[in-house]
């Protein structure tokens, strides 16, 4: 109806001679009896025309042309408020619409498929995956979610880094805990990883190759495996959470055909580099930064900065419309150097966005939760998803939005209640599921094409009906500004307006018309649950 009323009025001021420059905006009021849609076009208007915009917007109204039979009424409010009041063929139309979508509704194609690449988590191979991995796991994978229902071709990509001083450190410490259960003394530094998990690929290389390994450097079989066994344990956590990548990027390929080097020498050309104490330094400062960066240590060893730049080379060179980066919050002093030698370097960087989550701080009835365990000396998101399942574990890191510290509250998301609002969706949708069930074993159909739908008149019939007709627009908007705690915030809505439908409204009476149209209401509302949960990647049971 947006899109519908939005080329009206813009016909309508067209042939008044009045030119906008910004769209009509179009906004649910906050108060039901102020109609369905409202916009502030004649206001906005009136203030550069110089006009009363209460008599801009009688004007503006005098020449709309819409179909009656869909818009009932529209009035003027306040300053100079457009308000539309839709009827009630309208929406019995679009009721009998959401039905017969069924899966589909929701999905719609807003400005047409772009080829977009979201790289999320990221973590290289060196440890069990945190529950500060988890929240942008869960948040890269709906964003990709979100995209792929608004029409975009979406690959998931995993970045990760298999060379380096970290990689070193890993190998150590598995060659450590070999020698350890060989019975040989060692001194197991600080600084190297802890944890079960390094014993036990430490005793997995003891049971096939004995003592063979003692001369074995750590760059050797001791990393290999660590990595190949760490990787395999990253992945097997992330599909528990029910995501797929359809690619993997080693950041050492970067090097081995001579990408890195490429970068140095386009930004040397552009005079953006120099040498200094033996280290190479960026000359951010020329492109608006306070000062220059490292981009190469004394050591010969890159920051993070430099391969991040000729990554995202590859990634433009790709052809994607668009690039989306999840990143944790440990990443804010290193992108905008990375966007700012991209842009030097001749990319659109309005190509690329940059989205950065914040910690996850574990509690338990108001204390933070501080322990260690068996695989290591934090939490694990294995441990997290064995512990309050993986729909628990999705819903939770997408309530809130990323920008703000996430507080993962443990007694919560176990409880089995209302009060946990994964359990509270998840009910709904099984309540439903229940009710057709009944239906169907009393001799009525689950659905019927022909259901009245003029019969849903109640205050409980109408608001259900309106909130259910949101979810195209709300998972469109979700989409485009990256933002599911606002899907969640909507399913949660859907399931309390129903819940107060289904207690006031009888679903199955002695009326087999108003039954019908009631079953149909019913089976909507399940729709518009199941989708937005797919969306968000969750499981919608229908039994409980």
């Amino acid at each position: 109806m947006k899109e519908y009323l939005h080329k009206k009025l813009l016909a309508s001021l067209a042939s008044l001679g009045l030119a906008t420059d910004a769209p009509p905006i179009f906004e649910s009021p906050r108060q039901p009896d102020h109609g369905d849609l409202t916009t502030n076009i004649a206001m906005v208007l009136a203030r550069k025309l110089k006009r009363n915009p209460r008599e801009l917007a009688q004007q503006i109204i005098g020449r709309l042309d819409v179909d009656h039979t869909l818009v009932a009424k529209i009035e003027v409010a306040g300053p100079g408020f457009m308000n539309f009041f839709f009827t009630g063929k309208f929406y019995q139309q679009q009721l009998r619409e959401l039905v017969v979508c069924g899966d589909r509704y929701g999905r719609s194609e807003q400005n047409g498929p772009m080829a977009t690449q979201v790289e999320f988590v990221s973590a290289n191979p060196t440890g069990p995956l945190t529950v500060g991995h988890g929240r942008g796991a869960v948040f890269g994978d709906t964003i990709a979610r979100l995209l792929e229902w608004t029409g975009h071709r979406v690959e998931r990509e995993y970045y990760f880094n298999n060379a380096g001083r970290q990689m070193r450190i890993l190998g150590d410490s598995v060659r450590l805990r070999y020698l350890e259960l060989l019975g040989d003394p060692i001194e197991f530094p600080e600084d190297y990883y802890q944890g079960e998990y390094i014993k036990d690929i430490a005793r997995h290389l003891v049971e096939r190759q004995g003592d063979g390994l003692r001369n074995e450097p750590a760059t050797g079989k001791f990393k290999g495996q660590a990595e190949q066994e760490i990787f395999a344990d990253i992945k097997k956590t992330l599909k528990l959470l029910g995501i797929e990548f359809q690619s993997f990027f080693n950041e050492n390929s970067l090097y081995e055909t001579g990408k890195i080097a490429e970068v140095i020498e386009e930004l040397r050309r552009r005079d953006l580099v120099y040498e200094k104490e033996g280290a190479l330094w960026f000359k951010t400062s020329a492109l608006g930064a306070e000062q220059d960066k490292v981009i190469v240590k004394s050591t010969g060893e890159p920051t993070y900065r430099l391969p991040d730049i000729a990554y995202h080379r590859e990634k433009f060179r790709r052809g994607y419309d668009l690039m989306i980066d999840v990143f944790g919050s440990d990443h804010v002093a290193t992108y905008p150097d990375v966007l700012a030698a991209l842009k030097a370097l001749d990319y659109d960087t309005e190509k690329v966005k940059v989205l950065i989550h914040q910690f996850v701080t574990i509690t338990q009835e108001g204390e933070v939760v501080k322990m260690s365990t068996r695989k290591a000396n934090f939490i694990t998101l294995d441990e997290l998803i064995e512990d309050v399942g993986a729909d628990v574990v999705r819903y939770f890191f997408l309530m809130r939005t990323i920008t703000s510290h996430l507080n993962f509250d443990l007694a919560l998301a176990r409880q089995q209640s209302d009060e946990n609002p994964v359990y509270y969706l998840q009910y709904a949708h099984a309540r439903i599921c229940s009710i057709l069930r009944y239906a169907e074993q009393s001799g009525h159909a689950s659905f019927s094409p022909d259901a009245d739908y003029a019969l849903l008149t109640t205050g409980a019939e109408m608001d259900l009906i309106k909130i259910l007709l949101q979810l195209p627009e709300v998972i469109a908007s979700c989409a485009s500004s990256y933002e599911p705690h606002r899907l969640a915030e909507y399913l949660h809505s859907v399931a309390g307006i129903f819940h107060r439908f289904y207690h006031e409204c009888r679903v199955v009476s002695e009326s087999a018309d108003l039954t019908k149209a009631r079953l149909a209401l019913c089976n909507a509302t399940r729709i518009v649950i199941r989708n937005g949960l797919s969306v968000l990647g969750i499981s919608a049971p229908e039994q409980m």
